[in-house]
């Protein structure tokens, strides 16, 4: 990674922001005026609001199961879009641009189709425009791989792509504008008290991120956690401070400091149990091992049967990636006689922080409030930063409204 320096400006512009000719132009005035302060200018952009849906779309209509790399190939398409356009509406601007694709970024991504991740990135395309005078708007959400085929780095992947560059050209902070304020205490489509974070700890961001809050890409945090890149999240069409996503070693906010941060919840996932006779000679670990083979991110995994005649082992997965993980286990499972059932009416809810394992007494707090209110757990899994539990899916946005006022989320210091 270059060392941070404050002349170079990383923008990302989400879909939302971009779905209207009139927000394309709104959006070219807010970049124009950032680069008439002196400062090189580089903006990442998503498609346009719904285009990668109605793309997706036409993709099943077009066979029923299109390869990936084509999936790819045709996906790659509405963020490049995007970029031209607003290119477009910044000469209109008057602000010189030049729009690049993902094989004109310069990033290189490895991995499976759809689920690319960065692995190298070579900015001299982008530094040379930018020598030039001219704002580089740039198709997020994709690389090249070592074929030359397009990449998708997954859905969200244009953070990713912002806080990659951000990195590479050593700018010390990537902003990224979004249809919201910030990171709140909890979202606040369903729990209007919930408060927005004026910072949020990069660890802590992680943690939220990977358990459905849908502010910021996972992968982007985690990044800009190895890079030491700062985030900052903004209202594309307002003025407001938005929230800081800050290394620990630089935070200095008290309220970021209370040991419950936020309630988060994830509808788009399911739970996974999978049951083997202990006759047959199968270990967890082969389990788990199957598992990473494949590169199927789960979460809340646990296993009993110790002792016992069959081994269980439970965990929850992403909607997404449910046939990938039904693939991988499912020679194993066949080998040994087991069964899998997949528990899909189930949502999942985490309690987000720092030294919660420390305090054993927030779980039980957290568990006794949920029970007091009839709402069912089905799973729990704890570590420093969550607490999460699995409940019925009609019963998730309750479970957060429960735990955000149990915990006092809408208090700028959490109880």
């Amino acid at each position: 990674m270059n060392q941070p320096r404050d002349g170079v400006l990383v923008l990302k512009f989400g879909g939302t922001s971009l779905a209207s000719v009139d927000q394309i132009h709104a959006v070219a005035r807010r970049v124009a005026r950032a680069r008439a302060t002196g400062r090189p200018v580089v903006v990442v952009v998503s498609a346009r609001g719904g285009t990668t849906d109605e793309l997706l779309a036409l993709a099943a209509e077009a066979g029923a199961l299109p390869p990936p790399r084509e999936v790819d190939q045709l996906l790659s398409t509405g963020e490049t879009a995007s970029a031209a356009l607003l290119a477009m509406a910044l000469w209109e601007a008057g602000a010189p641009a030049s729009s690049v694709s993902g094989a004109q970024t310069g990033i290189r991504a490895a991995g499976r189709a759809g689920e690319g991740i960065v692995a190298t990135v070579d900015t001299a395309h982008i530094e040379r425009l930018l020598g030039q005078g001219h704002v580089v708007v740039v198709a997020g959400f994709q690389g090249t791989a070592g074929n030359g085929d397009p990449l998708t780095l997954g859905r969200g992947g244009s953070d990713t792509t912002a806080v990659a560059l951000a990195s590479a050209l050593g700018a010390a902070r990537c902003e990224i504008y979004t249809d919201v304020d910030g990171v709140y205490t909890a979202d606040p489509r369903i729990v209007p008290e919930a408060r927005l974070l004026p910072g949020v700890p990069v660890r802590v961001m992680e943690e939220m991120a990977f358990a459905g809050a849908r502010v910021l890409h996972t992968r982007a945090v985690e990044l800009a956690a190895l890079t030491g890149v700062e985030i900052r999240v903004l209202h594309a069409a307002g003025d407001g401070a938005g929230t800081f996503i800050l290394d620990e070693r630089r935070e200095t906010m008290l309220e970021t400091r209370s040991t419950v941060v936020a309630v988060v919840h994830d509808l788009d996932m399911v739970r996974m149990v999978i049951e083997v006779p202990r006759a047959a000679g199968i270990r967890a670990t082969d389990v788990f091992e199957a598992v990473a083979a494949g590169a199927v991110p789960v979460d809340m995994a646990a296993f009993t049967g110790t002792g016992e005649d069959r081994l269980t082992v439970s965990m929850t997965v992403s909607r997404s990636h449910v046939t990938a993980l039904t693939g991988v286990l499912g020679r194993l499972i066949e080998r040994c006689g087991g069964t899998t059932r997949v528990y899909e009416d189930e949502g999942k809810v985490s309690l987000v922080g720092t030294g919660l394992l420390s305090r054993p007494g927030y779980g039980a707090r957290m568990l006794s409030a949920l029970a007091g209110a009839g709402v069912e757990v089905t799973s729990v899994a704890s570590s420093q930063l969550r607490v999460s539990v699995t409940v019925p899916a009609d019963r998730t946005v309750a479970a957060v409204d429960v735990l955000h006022r149990e915990f006092e989320l809408e208090s700028p210091v959490a109880a």
